[in-house]
Parts: C-alpha cells; sequence; structure tokens
C-alpha cells in the first residue's frame, strides 16, 4: 500500500473520523482541506446492504446531476443513415456509422466519456464488448445509451449535462463523481441529494431495512469524509 505524503496525512488529522457529519458541513471540510493545485473530482462512495450475488439486489440506474460534473463530456454515438446525422446536429463528437471507426475501436481505442447507441447498431456494439466493457462504455438500455434514433438528441444531451449512471460492484458499494473541488458547496449539496434520491428511487426488491449503511464523500486526493446517510436533506 502506498504511502500518504504529509499535506494528506494533516488533512486527515482534520477529520474526526468517528463522527458522521452533516452533508453541508463534509462538503464545506472538504473544499477547506483541498492542499493540491489542481481542480479535484469529488466524489461519493456509497456502502450497502445489499448482496451482489443475488439478482434482486442489483442497482443499475442513472441520475441527471443539476449542476452537471464540472467537465467537458465527450459523446460518442452509434447509428447510421438519418440517426447518424440527427446525432452530428445534436452535437455527438464521434459518430460510429463508417468500419473504420469501429475497426479504430476494435484496436483500442476510447477516447470518449459516454457511448450511446440506436438499437439496430447493438449487433456492431457487442462485437467491441472486450474493449467498451471492462472501461464502462458499453451503451445499456439501463441506463439510458441505447435510445430510438428520435430520441437521440436528448440523450446527448443529457450526457453532455451531467448524467451519471451509478451500479452495484461486486463489493456492494456504489461510486460517483459528483462535481468539482471548485463548485460551491450549495452546488455539491444539490449534486449530492439529487444522487442520494436517486439511489432510494433505485432500491432493488430484495433489498432489507435500511440498505444504505455508510455514505463517504471525497476528492481525488484528499481524505474521506463520513456523511450521515439519514440527514433530512438525503431522505427528503
Amino acid at each position: 500500500m502506498a504511502s500518504h505524503g504529509r499535506k494528506y496525512l494533516e488533512a486527515r488529522e482534520k477529520v474526526d473520523r468517528e463522527s458522521l457529519y452533516q452533508p453541508l458541513e463534509a462538503l464545506q471540510l472538504l473544499k477547506d482541506l483541498s492542499f493540491v493545485n489542481f481542480d479535484e473530482t469529488v466524489e461519493v462512495h456509497l456502502r450497502t446492504s445489499l448482496d451482489p450475488r443475488q439478482a434482486d439486489q442489483q442497482i443499475r440506474d442513472v441520475v441527471v446531476l443539476p449542476n452537471g460534473l464540472g467537465k467537458q463530456v465527450t459523446v460518442l454515438v452509434f447509428a447510421q443513415g438519418e440517426a447518424a446525422e440527427a446525432a452530428r446536429q445534436a452535437g455527438a463528437d464521434h459518430v460510429a456509422d463508417s468500419d473504420e471507426i469501429v475497426e479504430k475501436i476494435q484496436n483500442g481505442w476510447t477516447d470518449f466519456d459516454v457511448a450511446i447507441a440506436t438499437p439496430d447498431m447493438m449487433g456492431t456494439v457487442g462485437r467491441l464488448g472486450r474493449v467498451l466493457g471492462p472501461r464502462g462504455l458499453m451503451p445499456n438500455p439501463k441506463a439510458g445509451t441505447v435510445v430510438q434514433a428520435d430520441n437521440i438528441a436528448g440523450a446527448i444531451e443529457e450526457a453532455k449535462a451531467g448524467r451519471v449512471e451509478f451500479r452495484l460492484d461486486k463489493t456492494a458499494n456504489i461510486h460517483v463523481p459528483i462535481g468539482k473541488i471548485s463548485f460551491s458547496v450549495e452546488n455539491l449539496h444539490e449534486n449530492l441529494v439529487a444522487f442520494m434520491r436517486a439511489v432510494r428511487q433505485a432500491r432493488p426488491a430484495g433489498a432489507s431495512g435500511a440498505f444504505i449503511r455508510r455514505v463517504t464523500v471525497t476528492s481525488s486526493m484528499g481524505p474521506g469524509i463520513k456523511v450521515d446517510p439519514y440527514a433530512s436533506s438525503l431522505t427528503l
């Protein structure tokens, strides 16, 4: 395990690791403790009581963060004909409507953040699974990234506005970015609230009791800060 530097250790000393902070307090502390000279990503790590091995205890959904992610989102669309032209007009950064781009992806090119596909292109997309799957770029209906041609513009707009996919991993955790350290506390809080509401709404049928066990906010280089998962603003 890599050892942490002095500045990280000093920041961690200012966090009471036994306390559950209120959301606004935790986010303000996170900003106050930032010690690097770049705009860190703020992340939420959520621990659940779910069993990822059970089919009725899965979570996979999307949330559109009201204040976005604070970064330029690059979108690739798999489409043909009129749908491909609609994607270009809607602001897609790349349109995979030729063998050239498909072959480029087969060779490992993934210089995009979100991949969207029309249903008729899923045969082509399926052949790229070994490249797209491990990078979390595989279009999926549940994530809102497999859409009919007349919905392409809306899907691209949402992706660029700050749509985030979240899913339960093999260790029963969910990890998502919710913005940048340069965001105001209020904007980070609004994004956190939107994410927590989306998780509760995506509660799987097999969940029992209070299935959210722990919520931690952190930044790219900073220490984790535990948030009260049942703070009033997060349970509305």
